[in-house]
């Protein structure tokens, strides 16, 4: 983590202009430094930034700005354009270059005295003076890639910190001293791409701010009276980032769609905000990681899966190398689609994740082998009498057993001490109007415990029955954070307890959160509301409405969307001469050759989709956030504009800065154990497709199951006001996989099904799970 001090990071900022340059003054949190951007206004199709070496002080940059006025009055002065808080980046489209900025912020949590902020608005002003922009600037083109561009809605879902590296877990903040240019470079820095020239002239990052997709709640909770604060967040991937339909399964750089990291952060409430403790637990989610794909039409609700070959299972074994780098081993795979279907599409993917599951581990040291759970979420739920959320608890009890958590003690010294292995040190934050009196304070973070490993959660669509196994485990994590804090006694929270249901909340809403933003609909939340009690009939009614409205937007909306999301990461840059962007029938044209013929690709489907990156175009230019112009252009005396820049007085709940913290750990154990497999069950996943089952580390769950994207079939196989043919998979591939779909459907289900009495053997399942953790092999109920 980033030793972060309050003079090194520029968080408020004036801009004004003169007819030939823009001046950004931008000061630290302490008022004390004060640092000049120039930006030249006579180039209109390049751009030119300066960075004046000088820190001056309040008066010199009053001083200053009054003799920048006094030069330029023949042409109008020095003129007050806006306050803001931080540069998002610059663009250009097809003509002239444009700067997005962040007009007003939202305090939404601390972590550790390091204050995080939502955007609450932005704006995207055109650098050149009108007097030199081309003709283009005018364009009809010009104008709708504004419009789209700024359809990306910065005020929904982004978040940054200016001393706190929150594109990254507590962990990774702790054990990795990479800043500055570094944590720009990573997965979750949505602007990337938007500041990285600004960033490569100036060689810093004082002037940007790194936005984060995803979802952030923090709030403060009671336990036996010991206040203490929640917070989760949600950090999604820009890399093969797009909507539902149009970004599936895993691209050839071994990056997979909806990519999300959660991390559930919990400290204990202080009166200065800064703990004497602190831990973090990290889970992950993402698209199942084969090269698939569906396509959609407006007449067909459940498209077919297509699949396509790939050879040795590259990308997959790519993805799950990255995995390791990011988390270490062990890697649990929590696969929770279908078993068994009338006509295969989930079970197809099934079938094939476990061959290749199979196939990696075949080359990996025994512990290293990734360790694959089967779990029909959406059969269980549907079985009376089965607690699915008992059943995920459990699950997630065991995992954490192997992965543990980070776990970290917190102290403060007068002075900061250099840093030693395992250790991180952050300045302690200082109150604004009082920062020149105070002596600086150093938090030293020393990792008691660290997190080795990940639990990685699939559906088909990584947003509904994934969300409810993340609450599961983030409830048991929930309650061995609070034990190892000294805020409990009891290391387990039960399911009706009144913390169960305000960690339900934090998860719902990041599970709708989550599910907007790639599926275009708040998440089918069908478990919640039955732990909850609600009426039946209702929670039918919601379900039903909200893939109507996922429907609706994937079948209308999306390949707008995704282009957008294109813009903005810079996969596409708009050309003179080139075809628009709106123009193109994929937003994967140049990657076609790798997969298939573009005229196939293109005689199969009605709305686009993606199997790569999505990298268009690449030579020059600039994607960019959201806005609302909003340029003022009253004309106000420098000295003034600065007294009003010195108190953080603004309207709307934003101002405010402070320091970071992190923690977790690990230690793991086995239980022997025995469990032999049926004959018949044997050769049924043999000719479904499965591997010889002593070769991996495979656990078969067929006993757990819930909602989640079921629900989006449930209710469209019980309503007739949509019918839509039955799909038949399409597979791509040498192999055929029809047979292995009629021996799913005609299946016997009396080797699968067990008892409720035997569902609730809490402890005959642990056992045999720790004998698959120890000696892997195929486990199946």
């Amino acid at each position: 983590m980033e030793v972060m001090t309050g003079c090194k990071f520029l968080q408020k900022f004036r801009l004004y202009e003169t007819r030939s340059k823009f001046y950004l003054i931008g000061r630290d949190k302490t008022g004390i430094h004060w640092r000049v951007l120039k930006i030249d206004r006579l180039e209109s199709t390049e751009l030119g930034v300066e960075e004046d070496p000088t820190i001056y002080t309040e008066n010199e940059c009053q001083e200053l700005l009054c003799r920048i006025h006094e030069g330029n009055k023949l042409t109008g002065g020095l003129k007050f354009v806006t306050k803001c808080y931080g540069i998002v980046g610059f663009v250009k489209f097809l003509g002239p270059y444009y700067m997005v900025i962040i007009t007003r912020r939202r305090k939404i949590g601390t972590i550790c005295g390091h204050e995080i902020y939502s955007v609450a608005k932005s704006e995207m002003i055109a650098i050149p003076s009108v007097i030199v922009w081309p003709n283009v600037a005018y364009s009809r083109d010009e104008n709708r890639y504004k419009r789209l561009l700024c359809s990306v809605d910065l005020s929904k879902d982004f978040f940054f910190s200016y001393s706190y590296n929150i594109m990254r877990s507590l962990q990774k903040n702790i054990t990795e001293k990479n800043t500055g240019q570094v944590v720009y470079e990573t997965m979750c820095v949505w602007n990337e791409f938007l500041t990285r020239a600004i960033r490569n002239h100036l060689k810093n990052t004082c002037w940007t701010v790194a936005l984060v997709h995803g979802f952030f709640k923090q709030s403060k909770l009671s336990v036996s009276g010991k206040d203490f604060w929640l917070t989760l967040i949600a950090r999604r991937s820009r890399h093969f980032a797009g909507t539902r339909f149009l970004k599936r399964g895993v691209n050839e750089k071994g990056r997979v769609a909806n990519d999300v990291e959660t991390e559930q952060i919990v400290f204990e409430d202080t009166s200065d905000g800064i703990p004497t403790q602190i831990a973090s637990a990290v889970q992950h989610r993402g698209s199942i990681p084969l090269v698939w794909f569906q396509e959609t039409s407006r007449l067909n609700i459940r498209p077919d899966i297509i699949l396509k070959p790939d050879v040795d299972y590259k990308a997959t074994r790519l993805h799950f190398e990255n995995l390791a780098l990011r988390y270490g081993n062990p890697i649990i795979i929590l696969n929770l689609i279908k078993t068994r279907e009338k006509k295969p599409r989930e079970s197809l993917l099934r079938a094939e994740f476990a061959k290749a599951i199979h196939y990696i581990n075949k080359s990996l040291p025994d512990d290293k082998r990734l360790k694959f759970l089967h779990m029909d979420l959406s059969k269980l739920s549907r079985r009376k009498g089965t607690n699915v959320l008992a059943l995920l608890n459990k699950v997630a009890s065991d995992v954490l057993d192997l992965t543990e958590f980070l776990h970290c003690e917190i102290s403060t010294s007068t002075k900061p001490d250099d840093t030693s292995s395992g250790e991180e040190t952050v300045a302690k934050p200082r109150d604004d109007r009082s920062s020149r009196d105070q002596t600086e304070c150093a938090v030293k973070l020393a990792p008691l415990l660290l997190q080795k490993g990940v639990l990685r959660t699939n559906c088909i669509d990584c947003l509904d029955r994934t969300n409810v196994a993340q609450f599961a485990y983030g409830l048991v994590a929930l309650g061995r954070q609070l034990h190892v804090l000294g805020l409990t006694v009891a290391q387990k929270i039960e399911l009706h307890d009144p913390l169960a249901d305000d960690l339900m909340d934090f998860y719902e809403r990041m599970g709708d959160t989550l599910a907007i933003q790639y599926g275009g609909s708040a998440a089918h939340n069908k478990i919640f509301c039955e732990q909850r009690g609600q009426w039946k009939a209702a929670t039918q009614s919601q379900e039903f409405l909200r893939t109507l409205q996922r429907y609706y937007n994937n079948a209308y909306t999306d390949h707008e969307k995704q282009d957008a999301i294109n813009m903005f990461l810079g996969h596409f840059q708009p050309q003179q001469g080139k075809p628009a962007l709106w123009k193109l029938d994929s937003d994967q044209h140049y990657n076609i050759g790798r997969q298939g013929t573009l005229k196939e690709e293109i005689g199969r489907s009605f709305i686009k989709r993606s199997l790569s990156d999505g990298n268009i175009l690449l030579e020059n230019s600039l994607p960019i956030t959201n806005c609302n112009n909003e340029s003022n252009n009253t004309e106000l005396l420098p000295m003034q504009q600065l007294d009003d820049i010195r108190e953080p007085s603004d309207s709307a709940p934003e101002i405010s800065i402070c320091e970071p913290n992190p923690c977790s750990s690990m230690n793991y154990g086995t239980v022997p154990g025995r469990y032999s497999m049926s004959e018949e069950r044997q050769s049924y996943l043999k000719r479904l497709g499965y591997p010889e089952l002593h070769s991996s580390n495979f656990l078969d769950l067929d006993l757990l199951s819930s909602s989640g994207n079921s629900c989006d079939e449930e209710v469209f196989e019980r309503s007739s006001l949509i019918n839509s043919p039955m799909d038949v998979i399409s597979v791509e591939s040498s192999t055929s996989y029809s047979e292995q779909g009629h021996i799913d459907e005609g299946r016997d289900d009396t080797d699968l099904s067990r008892s409720s009495s035997q569902l609730s053997d809490v402890r005959d399942y642990s056992d045999r799970f720790a004998h698959w953790v120890a000696n892997g092999g195929m486990l199946c109920y």
